[in-house]
């Protein structure tokens, strides 16, 4: 079965965990995961940069996906945030495990 994965990066611990549980209590994702230790580089506003962040992904079906983008824009403090969905197929039992916990 295919799922969908939102992928973001944020520069404080804090600003994931409020994602995660945002996205949970919306029932927007079934599991997020936060991937700590990761080191950004990239040109923002002309200026290469050097930062410390923190991957949060989130399981959800395809027919959550767009729910959970609007969450995250409202909720995410970067201006220009990094949302990136990616397509993955899962076992069955675990793809029925994300639509019963996105089920409203």
């Amino acid at each position: 079965m295919t799922l969908s994965i939102l992928l973001t990066t944020v520069a404080k611990k804090s600003d994931a965990r409020r994602l995660a549980t945002a996205s949970l209590q919306h029932r927007s994702a079934a599991c997020i995961q936060i991937i700590s230790g990761i080191e950004s580089h990239f040109v923002w506003k002309g200026k290469t940069s050097t930062c410390r962040e923190f991957i949060v992904l989130a399981k959800t079906t395809t027919r959550k996906l767009k729910s959970l983008e609007i969450l995250w824009k409202k909720i995410h403090p970067y201006d220009c945030p990094e949302l990136i969905t990616l397509s993955a197929r899962a076992a069955t039992s675990y793809a029925r495990w994300v639509q019963a916990s996105v089920s409203s």
